[in-house]
C-alpha cells in the first residue's frame, strides 16, 4: 500500500519490507561476528511493544544460543515524546552475569536507551550491547554507544513493522512516514 490512515493521520510508504529484510540480514551478520567466541550465557532484551517484530526477525538470523527477555518502557504520547521514560512492564528475566543485547525498534534522542542501559548495568549484566532497527542520528544526544544499527533514518514520525501511532500501525510489514 502506498498510503495508510491511522486515527486522524495519513502515512505514506517510506521503507518497503524488502529493504527492511536486507537491513536485518546485514545487522545480524555483524552481531554474529561480534558474539563469535563469546563464552557464557547470552540474552536478548526485547523492548516491547515496538521491537517485537524486529527481535523476531533478528533472532531467526542469529547463529548462537540466546535467552529472550522482555520488558516494556514508554516515552511517547501520540506523535511526540513526553520526555519521561516510564517502565510499564517489568523485566521478564534475570540479566545478572549475562552478555546482554538490548534490542530496540528505534532510537531518537536516546533518553530511553540511557535509562535502560543504566538499569541493566545496575542489574548486573556482564556486558551490554545495543542494537536498534532504526536510528535517527541527527537526534541522538547521549554518550552510550549504539553497537548495531540496521538503518539510519531522518527525524520523521514513522509507523509499521512494530512502530505505532497511538497503538495502531504495528502490524504493517512496511514502514510508513507521516504524510505532511
Amino acid at each position: 500500500m502506498e498510503k495508510i490512515k491511522l486515527h486522524d493521520k495519513t502515512f505514506r510508504l517510506s521503507i518497503p519490507y524488502g529493504e527492511i529484510e536486507s537491513a536485518i540480514d546485514a545487522v545480524a551478520r555483524k552481531i554474529n561476528d561480534a558474539y563469535r567466541g563469546v563464552e557464557g550465557t547470552k540474552a536478548i532484551l526485547c523492548v516491547l511493544n515496538g521491537a517485537i517484530m524486529f527481535t523476531s526477525e533478528l533472532m531467526k538470523r542469529l547463529d548462537f544460543d540466546t535467552e529472550l527477555i522482555t520488558m516494556k518502557l514508554s516515552s511517547y504520547a501520540g506523535t511526540a515524546s513526553t520526555g519521561e521514560v516510564r517502565e510499564t512492564m517489568t523485566i521478564s528475566g534475570d540479566v545478572r552475569g549475562k552478555h546482554l543485547l538490548i534490542v530496540e525498534d528505534i532510537i531518537d534522542s536516546g533518553r530511553t536507551i540511557e535509562v535502560l542501559y543504566n538499569m541493566m548495568k545496575d542489574a548486573g549484566a556482564a556486558d551490554i550491547r545495543i542494537c536498534t532497527m532504526l536510528l535517527k542520528p541527527g537526534c541522538y544526544v547521549k554518550e552510550i554507544p549504539i553497537d548495531f544499527v540496521a538503518k539510519n533514518i531522518p527525524d520523521d514520525f514513522i509507523v509499521g513493522f512494530g512502530l505505532d501511532y497511538d497503538e495502531l500501525g504495528r502490524n504493517y510489514k512496511d514502514i510508513y512516514v507521516l504524510d505532511a
